[in-house]
């Protein structure tokens, strides 16, 4: 062991001189399927099916649209990009902050109840004691023999009241505040959006004269009408998370999208109601996942507190503007970070994919077309690394709360193994599909032309942007939220002055060569904590982490 300057022992078998080899530890056992394998997998497949439904649903949308044209397919696309940086920005903060008072509000009332069972069955066995002392039924030594016997009859009350309560519904004061927050927001966003979306494209680089104009305006302001929905269902997904459940808005996610991509063709072709269709779809899709989520979080949970004033609506706003809050898995680990740098880390992350549409948009129609279809499936393939994020985090945060370096070091080395690896097959797999699928997507010799540009950097990026993912899933996990935002800005600024200086001089080509460096310089700088033994990491050097 080694000691530190405050006195914590890090185990000396996960101290190195040089950090950076700790992400080949057990490089061998990659594939293995050993506990921390089977943890991993255990977490990061259903998370996976969870974070790639939506995306596969909006790549099969894609591929019905493209059918249409190459303008119907750019006017989705900028439409899309307007749409998801708005909506990301507005819900991200909530999210992250309900998931985790709810989780600190059902960890308290299950405290509650337990300390309420133990009390009653106490105060059970001292009123039956004093009964028979009362009757002269016990004595010092007889009621040594009474007393066992008395107790499993007294034992079977709460038993039974139990069994009552289970099916009593939760009284969380947040979910209640969380759902009519993300109602508001969602209102919010879809006036903004309705009245300001020709304006909105026009900052895009949509032209008053452009032919993806008229579509792009009815796909936007159609798409607006199911904001409340989406920002309602987000907000409800993150009360499932705060309760561990993530079973349940898996399978309102896939229901959606299956109602969704059934409906696409029968809007778009049968009813000829062409891109304004795909709106439509989409909208009935997202309130159908709301109706089911709602359905089932009012049988476990009270969503009408008691009066208005045990809403908490300053708690939330504070907690998202002033202090980010993140809670994780194990509910132990607590930590704040200044609520700006969390906004500023989601602006961020969401922007540069928003200004690459937008420069794309102003090359032309068929240059967006393009754009459109390589990123559905740049971010489609890519966010299955997603999977192993989440499991990094939940695994870290516990391991860091429990000071158990060993399993730090092994989870944070394994994940990011199986994002490389993952990130292989998955470039392999995409250079292969989009080369020889594209006409799937589109008709249009020209955007197919554009598409074989781009598949150089949709493929090859595959195992950056697994690594990039899987980084901010290990950093969350060590709690290090500030140098995660601080980093993304950073990150954000360079790529911002890329995407523009290349796109100006490089058109199409350019806006890819500006993605990868995006993404390039996530991973960098996600892996330069570790490589460094800073932050968190100092453990890696025999110094305490708590120290950082």
């Amino acid at each position: 062991m080694t000691e530190t300057s405050d006195h914590t022992s890090v185990p000396a078998s996960v101290v190195t001189q040089i950090p950076f080899l700790v992400i080949f530890k057990d490089l061998t056992h990659v594939f293995s399927k050993d506990a921390i394998g089977r943890e991993i997998l255990g977490i990061a497949f259903p998370a996976a099916l969870a974070l790639a439904a939506d995306p596969i649903a909006s790549l099969i949308d894609t591929a019905y649209i493209g059918r249409l044209g190459a303008v119907e397919l750019a006017a989705v696309g900028v439409s899309i990009a307007i749409f998801n940086q708005a909506s990301r920005i507005t819900i991200f903060p909530i999210v992250s902050v309900t998931t985790s008072f709810v989780a600190q509000e059902d960890t308290m009332e299950k405290m509650k109840e337990d300390e309420a069972k133990k009390n009653k069955l106490v105060h059970a066995n001292t009123l039956a004691v004093q009964d028979s002392l009362e009757k002269g039924i016990a004595s010092p030594t007889s009621n040594n023999i009474n007393q066992p016997q008395q107790a499993p009859a007294l034992d079977a009350k709460p038993s039974s009241g139990n069994k009552e309560k289970k099916k009593e519904k939760k009284n969380i004061k947040s979910a209640s505040t969380a759902m009519i927050i993300g109602l508001i927001l969602g209102l919010v966003q879809a006036i903004v959006l309705i009245f300001s979306s020709k304006v909105l494209l026009g900052v895009m680089g949509v032209k008053p004269n452009s032919a993806v104009l008229s579509p792009a305006h009815k796909y936007l302001t159609i798409r607006s009408l199911g904001a409340p929905a989406l920002l309602l269902s987000l907000s409800m997904q993150g009360i499932f998370r705060g309760f561990k459940d993530t079973k349940t808005p898996l399978y309102a996610t896939i229901v959606a999208d299956v109602i969704n991509i059934i409906l696409d063709p029968i809007f778009i072709f049968v009813l000829h109601l062409g891109v304004s269709g795909a709106a439509i779809a989409h909208v009935i899709s997202q309130y159908f996942m709301t109706l089911i989520l709602f359905i089932r979080l009012a049988s476990k949970v009270n969503l009408m507190p008691p009066n208005f004033g045990a809403l908490q609506f300053g708690k939330f706003l504070k907690n998202v503007y002033i202090n980010g809050r993140c809670l994780t898995s194990c509910n132990i680990v607590h930590t704040k970070m200044k609520g700006g740098l969390l906004l500023a880390r989601t602006i961020a992350v969401t922007f540069c994919q928003t200004l690459a549409a937008a420069m794309a948009a102003r090359l032309g129609t068929t240059p967006m077309a393009a754009f459109q279809i390589c990123l559905q499936v740049w971010l489609t393939t890519s966010l299955l690394a997603d999977g192993l994020a989440v499991a990094g985090q939940a695994i870290l945060a516990c391991s860091f709360a429990e000071k158990d370096y060993n399993k730090v070091s092994s989870a944070a080395s394994r994940v990011l193994q199986m994002g490389f690896v993952l990130g292989l097959g998955l470039s392999v797999f995409v250079g292969l599909g989009l080369f020889f699928g594209a006409g799937i997507f589109t008709k249009d010799p020209a955007v197919i032309h554009l598409i074989a540009i781009g598949i150089p950097f949709v493929a090859a990026t595959q195992p950056i942007n697994s690594l990039a993912f899987v980084l901010d899933g290990v950093n969350f996990g060590a709690s290090d939220f500030a140098y995660t935002a601080y980093s993304m800005v950073g990150v954000a600024g360079i790529s911002i002055a890329a995407i523009i200086y290349m796109a100006k001089f490089n058109g199409f080509l350019g806006i890819w060569i500006a993605l990868t460096i995006y993404m390039g310089l996530r991973a960098i700088t996600g892996i330069a904590r570790i490589a460094t033994g800073t932050g968190p990491w100092r453990y890696l050097r025999g110094r305490s982490p708590s120290s950082y």
